[in-house]
């Protein structure tokens, strides 16, 4: 982690919000959940990744 984001208790209440859904759309496992988390958060960062390298020039 870059960066501890801090969350108010609105934030805190629609997060808790999105986590109970995303689990609920797993059947209810939250660790099947979590390793389909980990699996989305990495193609993200491959994503950022990608668009924040160094481009090569072409001339």
């Amino acid at each position: 982690m870059d960066h501890i984001v801090r969350l108010d208790s609105r934030q805190e209440a629609a997060l808790q919000v999105i986590a109970e859904r995303f689990i609920a759309a797993h059947k209810g496992d939250p660790v099947k959940a979590l390793k389909e988390m980990i699996v989305l958060t990495g193609h993200l960062q491959d994503r950022l990744d990608a668009l924040t390298a160094p481009r090569k020039v072409m001339r």
